[in-house]
């Protein structure tokens, strides 16, 4: 069997057909991603998008952080996943965490490629893994997947006093926040008035891009309100992803 060379820059196919050698384990682009593969997707300078790109930067491989744009990879049919990839928060070619304006920018998939220094760390956790402190906390994880939104009353406790902003006229309106459909996940089952569902990490980050509500209430917010506790992994995952 010929052994499988890790190119600097590879596709998902490749990583994974590579990953699969080094392991003995099947991967898909869902596993990659589960086990914390970075993705990245080029992106050529365009006027639209121009706060993306430093001055002289005229190409520019853009990491895919946010959880949502990640599960959205794995989103498609089949097992090949998605068919495009879609960026709404991103680090700009500076390194700078950055929201991209609604309904966020969507290129072809050909795109997105892994790095080579990415996987060759990942292969080294997955061989010599480390003990995890997180193991102290025995409380259950719900995944995000799992997870649906909490409703009207439950995002106004939850977020009560983080900021200078009219939340409840918001939640009331009935409509998206933060463009298109926004924080909002869908009408919970008992309808009424007052029947959507909210993302509660889309709308902390909302209230932080959008009506510049403090970083530092809203991570004290998901470190002692008890209605997120469930989404605090969620939460903290997106921190560290944009390096906040």
């Amino acid at each position: 069997m010929t052994s499988l060379s890790l190119p600097y820059r590879t596709t998902a196919i490749e990583a994974c057909a590579w990953l699969a050698q080094e392991t003995g384990t099947p991967w898909t682009l869902a596993r990659l991603l589960e086990q914390g593969g970075l993705p990245y997707v080029w992106l050529d300078y365009s006027e639209a998008w121009a706060e993306l790109f430093h001055d002289g930067v005229t190409r520019y491989a853009a990491p895919i952080v946010f959880i949502e744009d990640k599960q959205h990879l794995v989103s498609g049919a089949d097992a090949s996943g998605a068919d495009d990839v879609w960026l709404r928060f991103t680090r700009d070619s500076g390194n700078i965490a950055i929201e991209l304006k609604a309904p966020g920018l969507r290129v072809p998939l050909d795109g997105l490629h892994f790095q080579e220094r990415d996987l060759l760390r990942l292969l080294k956790q997955l061989q010599h893994p480390q003990p995890d402190e997180a193991q102290a906390d025995k409380a259950p994880v719900v995944l995000p997947s799992a997870l649906k939104g909490l409703g009207r009353e439950q995002i106004l406790l939850a977020f009560a006093g983080v900021g200078k902003v009219d939340l409840e006229q918001g939640l009331a309106s009935g409509v998206g926040i933060f463009g298109d459909d926004g924080a909002r996940v869908r009408k919970n089952s008992r309808g009424g008035k007052n029947s959507h569902l909210w993302h509660p990490v889309t709308l902390a980050f909302g209230l932080h891009d959008v009506h510049r509500v403090p970083m530092a209430h809203l991570k004290k917010a998901f470190a002692t309100q008890p209605l997120l506790r469930e989404w605090k992994a969620d939460w903290l995952e997106s921190l560290r992803l944009l390096g906040e």
